[in-house]
């Protein structure tokens, strides 16, 4: 008993969630049903079950349209097929030939699946939006009178004094007042290492807090935090109509239209210029409407849009809806995030040099043996650098975690040593730097690296430079691009001006934005669209998703990607294999070139079929053939788009 009101909650869930999609497949089976009965001859049954195929399958088409006719004066496809369907209906009662019921009903199941799909695509907003509310915590911990008090995030009011712990969620955006700590703002800027703060410097919501306590002081509505300017931001973008999408709405309103005005001329004028019978005129205007519905046009499209689909699905690239595909194909313009993207996005340790004398192995080793104890990624970076050597790790005691310098500790040996792994500033307190690995060390920050000091007892070891790898595939896909003759590729960043430069100087990309928040990468998004109309962004963070969401096409990484990225892109490689993006691109370029002659060809098939309807006078077996034959070339032709993609 409880499976089945399980069984049934599901289904009922699975109405109320996707009810285009299931009255698509009633509209499917009851189709095929009634064809099976018109086979063996149990008329009424079928007509009965075709009956409930319109109803069912029509019912959203039917409601558009004619809500488009009495509210906004407009003809549009949906009222179209409506009228054709109909008309193919009352044809096949009136004249016994009941297999143009069926055909009739075919023109509504393709829109009802059409309808489908546009539903499905529509629900991801509010899940993307509701990604990102998840971001901050729902109350602070208020510092009142000395006492601690949880209270609403919306009641926060500037100058609150708020306690955040170590590991904790930032709840608003806010100036520290005490206190030092380390901080994850990857959230936010997308930069893997976290980023040290003082008294005096700002934090921002949905940040996590790393080792240090500390009391920060609200400075501004907790709605105007850079998080909340991030959810508008996503919200403004994902509603905006691009304008090939209000391009198309008009062209099949304007096409329905004149489809149906002539409709109705052909079905009365005729009988007073042509001295026509009225049987002759109705049956020659029903054919008209049969053979010049859209069918065939818009199966110019879908099919193969939705086979470029399937293809870029079976290669690990995931497609939100066709005109993501035609889209990308018409790209001129690439913008990458940095961290993660064209980078790895874990930092790992680039090089040791010594002091005159010390081994690069016992430096690395002693440095791990502190930093095993460190939850910092620059220090997990050293450890997993001394493991991959197989270095073994002396034990340490009395290992002190120095906020926004390094860390110290003694090493569990005979002799007592003193251990310290920071920067310049917690190294030179008790020690003399070297000059030239001050020189060394400086250049290396140029080239984007962090410098890692060691010292043994107040002496130098050396250092240790940390940096962020570029994938592996980056630079063979930024010269694929080229080739395919996308010169205008970016690089947009929220890291280092000198780091992100040195990245982008590895891979030959001389267009550079660096040290951007969220929504400054909006904002350059938005110059790129301007200048280069289609402007793809490829990234992975959720300080991306407002530039994702802005851009013609976003982009994300799979594996990598952040969930309100991946919600948020309209393409997911979900290999994490940037290359994908040449694949993608290729597909897109395909998919247009097939649209383009499938039009076409729709368009000759359906003037042909025209002319002949009023020059030799086909009848409607025949207008009815040479429509669904148009309509299956067509669809044959976009199947062609589920080859492998070449590049």
């Amino acid at each position: 008993m409880t499976s089945y009101l399980l069984r049934k909650t599901d289904f009922r869930k699975l109405i109320s969630e996707h009810p285009d999609a299931v009255a698509a497949i009633i509209c499917a089976v009851l189709l095929i049903l009634g064809w099976l009965c018109l086979l063996f001859s149990w008329i009424g049954l079928a007509l009965l079950i075709l009956s409930a195929a319109y109803v069912i399958g029509g019912y959203e088409s039917a409601k558009e349209g004619l809500t488009t006719l009495f509210k906004e004066k407009e003809f549009d496809v949906d009222l179209l097929m409506i009228v054709a369907a109909l008309g193919a209906a009352f044809l096949g009662l009136w004249r016994g030939e009941y297999h143009l019921i069926v055909d009739g009903a075919v023109l509504i199941l393709i829109f009802a699946i059409s309808g489908a799909l546009e539903g499905y695509a529509m629900q991801r907003t509010n899940h993307a939006i509701s990604s990102l509310m998840g971001l901050t915590p729902d109350t602070a911990r208020v510092i009142l009178h000395g006492e601690e008090k949880q209270v609403a995030i919306d009641k926060l009011a500037i100058d609150d004094k708020l306690l955040v712990k170590p590991g904790e969620l930032i709840p608003t955006d806010a100036l520290i007042i005490e206190g030092a700590s380390n901080l994850n703002e990857a959230s936010i800027t997308g930069e893997s290492l976290p980023v040290e703060k003082t008294v005096g410097d700002e934090v921002f919501a949905g940040t996590i807090n790393g080792t240090g306590a500390l009391i920060i002081r609200v400075h501004q509505p907790p709605e105007s935090s850079l998080i909340q300017r991030v959810i508008r931001l996503v919200q403004q973008a994902q509603t905006e109509a691009p304008p090939s999408q209000i391009f198309v709405e008009n062209l099949e309103r304007n096409y329905a239209k004149i489809i149906v005005i002539c409709g109705i001329l052909l079905a009365t004028l005729p009988p007073f210029i042509f001295n026509w019978d009225w049987e002759t005129t109705i049956y020659k205007a029903l054919i008209f409407l049969v053979v010049a519905s859209p069918c065939a046009l818009m199966a110019a499209i879908m099919p193969a849009l939705l086979s470029g689909i399937a293809n870029g699905a079976r290669g690990g690239i995931l497609f939100k809806g066709g005109a993501v595909l035609e889209l990308v194909g018409k790209v001129k313009a690439i913008a990458f995030d940095k961290t993660g993207t064209l980078t790895t996005g874990e930092p790992q340790v680039m090089e040791v040099i010594p002091v005159d004398g010390e081994d690069v192995n016992q430096i690395l080793s002693v440095a791990a043996a502190v930093e095993v104890y460190s939850e910092h990624p620059i220090g997990k970076a050293i450890v997993k650098a001394a493991q991959n050597k197989n270095l073994a790790l002396v034990s340490a005691n009395n290992v002190v975690s120095h906020t926004g310098f390094g860390i110290s500790g003694n090493l569990d040996t005979e002799r007592q040593t003193y251990i310290k792994v920071g920067n310049a500033n917690f190294i030179q307190s008790d020690s003399q730097l070297p000059a030239n690995l001050v020189a060394i060390s400086k250049n290396l920050e140029t080239q984007g690296k962090t410098i890692v000091w060691v010292a043994n007892n107040q002496k130098i070891l050396g250092i240790i430079a940390i940096a962020d790898t570029i994938r592996p595939e980056a630079i063979k896909t930024i010269q694929h691009l080229k080739k395919l003759g996308i010169q205008n590729i970016i690089i947009l960043s929220g890291d280092r001006q000198l780091t992100t430069n040195y990245i982008a100087q590895q891979l030959g990309i001389s267009e550079v934005y660096a040290e951007l928040l969220p929504e400054d990468k909006v904002t350059v998004i938005r110059r790129l669209k301007r200048q280069y109309q289609t402007v793809i962004m490829v990234g992975d963070g959720i300080n991306d998703a407002p530039a994702l969401a802005t851009a013609s096409v976003g982009i994300a990484m799979g594996t990598t990607g952040s969930d309100i990225a991946l919600e948020t892109a309209d393409i997911v490689l979900m290999a994490d294999r940037l290359e994908k993006l040449i694949v993608a691109i290729t597909l897109g370029r395909r998919a247009i070139i097939v649209i383009k002659q499938n039009i076409v060809f729709a368009l000759c098939s359906i003037g042909l079929l025209l002319i002949a309807n009023f020059t030799t006078g086909i009848n409607l077996p025949l207008g009815v053939i040479g429509h669904e034959g148009s309509t299956v070339l067509v669809t044959l032709s976009g199947l062609r788009l589920l080859r492998n993609t070449k590049v």
